[in-house]
């Protein structure tokens, strides 16, 4: 992983269902991200959930992403 690279991390099957509920929406409706980006973390399979993490000056923002 580079320096400037975000944080990707593969939310586990709980953190998953708890960001669905919490947002009450399906795994359709949140954007994609490629099996193939080179930023993933290994191991992960289409359908995982990815959680990006950047640092924007003084606050992090969180993304989320589904593996297609």
């Amino acid at each position: 992983m580079h320096v400037l690279q975000p944080k990707h991390t593969k939310l586990s099957e709980k953190e998953s269902q708890e960001l669905l509920e919490r947002y009450n929406i399906s795994k359709a409706q949140l954007p994609k991200i490629l099996s193939t980006d080179p930023a993933l973390p290994e191991g992960c399979q289409v359908g995982d959930i990815i959680k990006i993490e950047r640092k924007n000056k003084d606050k992090i923002e969180i993304y989320y992403r589904v593996v297609v």
